[in-house]
């Protein structure tokens, strides 16, 4: 039985494949400096890659803009659309006083449950 066992490696072990041959890929390191808290988040992308001229930063979340020389890239966010908000949406739908009218209908059904509910209590 012994003889017949299976042998392996574990999961997580080291490849079996080697770096012979294997030719990398020319890389360029890019800093970012944040306008909010000022650190600098050093990146390395592909040499040949097309390198944004903002990115998140790490630490706050905020823009960080790519160092150029001793000033930073300029971005221009005048192409960005600004997020629809669910009222938004709904003020596509319905006007202000259609709003109010339904607003008025919810809160009447409420009140005569609610009312109904406080007399199945007291009786």
């Amino acid at each position: 039985m012994a003889d017949r066992s299976l042998r392996g490696i574990r999961l997580g072990a080291q490849s079996l494949q080697s770096e012979d041959g294997v030719v990398f890929h020319d890389r360029a390191q890019h800093t970012y400096s944040c306008s909010t808290c000022g650190r600098d988040t050093v990146l390395t992308f592909a040499a040949d890659a097309e390198v944004p001229d903002s990115w998140e930063c790490r630490t706050c979340g905020a823009e960080a803009l790519l160092r150029i020389g001793e000033g930073t890239a300029t971005v221009d966010h005048s192409a960005d659309k600004a997020a629809r908000t669910h009222w938004d949406m709904l003020l596509e739908r319905r006007t202000i006083p259609e709003l109010e009218e339904l607003l008025e209908e919810r809160l009447a059904f409420v009140r005569a449950r609610r009312g109904a509910g406080n007399e199945k209590l007291s009786a």
